[in-house]
């Protein structure tokens, strides 16, 4: 049996507790358990590096990309380089608009590990900053390799529908799902959606919630869309309730999200300006939703406003004192 000093079992629950915070959304949190399990005595390299990955990791989606940067030298220094270490540090020079240096990891990212998962995380970091351009040529070089299983089909036709490609990826997709992938229910629900087939994209997306064991928030939060786009409000209210339930901390942001959208579409602005206030709380630098929270504000004013208008021909003027004279 193994036997664990105190300092190696605090720093195992420090490190368990950084993980946690991370999936739950805590960045400032995480950086803190993972810089005190950092602090700890006889910490062994590869648990130091693991921790510093980490540590950068939070530090990113704290908003902290200095810190992440420093974090990342320190790694590149002090370690071997890999695909996972050159593609975080590729996406806190994006963050820190160093195009250059993200490039250059990128590259590097994807000359360590050239496979569909890789070539779409690029794409996606890109994206994220509306760069996807830049990512696109990574998505087109891994299109050329040849798909070997299900999972391969699945991710082909991710891509082709990144591309906006609607109709290789039904082919693609189709194949997936004819080699027993689930998740390519799921995204040719999506392709049907972006072509605003919501009758064929409410069949896959009811087909994967069958399908799907535990994943199942994807499919709630598609069926939302379809009900929102057909102008059932109260459904798509429904399925987010669902979607929410099942969700993990990275898919209830869209749920979220489009849980203030169907109470907007249904006029409900208070209930919805009241939704999207607590997810600017959660979700800071989502700029689209600081769109939609001026929105909702503007037409909540322009509601109040209309309510204290007198309607035409109303006498407004206050009704004069009764007064009984006596004698």
């Amino acid at each position: 049996m193994r036997l664990l000093f105190p300092t190696a079992i605090r720093r195992r629950s420090l490190r368990g507790a950084g993980i946690a915070k991370l999936r739950l959304g805590d960045y400032q949190g995480a950086v803190e358990s993972f810089t005190q399990a950092l602090s700890q005595n006889r910490v062994k390299k590869s648990i130091r590096q693991d921790l510093l990955a980490y540590r950068a990791t939070a530090q990113l989606k704290a908003g902290l990309p200095d810190d992440a940067m420093a974090d990342c030298q320190t790694l590149a220094s002090d370690y071997s380089m890999n695909a996972d270490l050159y593609f975080l540090t590729g996406c806190v020079a994006l963050a820190m608009d160093a195009y250059d240096e993200a490039a250059s990891n990128f590259e590097q990212a994807y000359g360590e590990k050239a496979d569909y998962d890789m070539a779409l995380q690029i794409y996606e970091a890109y994206q994220s900053r509306g760069m996807e351009a830049d990512g696109t040529r990574y998505l087109e070089a891994i299109l050329k390799t040849e798909p070997g299983n299900a999972e391969d089909y699945c991710e082909r036709g991710r891509i082709y529908y990144y591309m906006q490609d609607y109709e290789n990826a039904r082919n693609e997709l189709t194949k997936a799902s004819e080699k027993g992938s689930v998740e390519a229910l799921s995204l040719l629900g999506m392709v049907c959606f972006a072509q605003n087939d919501t009758a064929a994209a409410r069949s896959m997306y009811q087909d994967y919630l069958n399908a799907e064991e535990s994943r199942k928030a994807e499919g709630y939060n598609g069926l939302a869309l379809c009900d929102i786009a057909d102008g059932d409000y109260q459904s798509a209210l429904a399925n987010i309730s669902s979607g929410l339930e099942a969700a993990d901390t990275d898919e209830m942001q869209e749920l979220l999200f489009n849980e203030i959208v169907a109470y907007e579409k249904q006029l409900d602005f208070n209930t919805a300006f009241s939704k999207a206030q607590e997810y600017i709380k959660m979700y800071p630098d989502d700029q689209e939703a600081k769109k939609e929270l001026e929105f909702l504000q503007s037409r909540i004013a322009q509601e109040n406003a209309e309510e204290s208008v007198p309607e035409e021909g109303q006498d407004t003027a206050p009704a004069e004192e009764q007064t009984s004279w006596e004698g």
